[in-house]
């Protein structure tokens, strides 16, 4: 049973950087498709970046495009969101998930296994 971790979250000041990571256990990553999502406060969870198995194949939403980039490792059994430029909307609990599918490419749907979420906080 494939089991995600998420790290590396805090507290950081507008203009900021956090690189993520989601470390997994009981499966290698190498099969899954990874997501990065999000959840603010009141606020519904939304996808904010996606890898393929290969690597070759990302998506981003837009609010995080060109600042946001997302990395696997598979050798480390990781899969990373670098974060720069950060800003106080980018304030919440960011969750890594893996879709076994095997799809060549990637998207926010088919999403299988979760992390328990780590705690970005952004201030102005």
């Amino acid at each position: 049973q494939l089991q995600l971790v998420e790290s590396g979250g805090g507290l950081v000041q507008s203009g900021g950087s956090l690189r993520l990571s989601c470390a997994a256990s009981g499966s290698t990553l190498e099969n899954y498709i990874i997501g990065w999502f999000r959840q603010a406060p009141g606020k519904e969870r939304e996808g904010v970046s996606c890898i393929s198995i290969s690597g070759r194949y990302t998506q981003y939403a837009d609010s995080v495009k060109g600042r946001f980039t997302i990395s696997r490792n598979n050798a480390k059994n990781t899969v990373y969101l670098q974060m720069t430029g950060l800003k106080p909307e980018d304030t919440a609990v960011y969750y890594c998930a893996a879709d076994p599918s095997g799809s060549y490419y990637c998207d926010y749907q088919g999403m299988e296994y979760w992390g328990e979420g780590t705690l970005v906080t952004v201030s102005s």
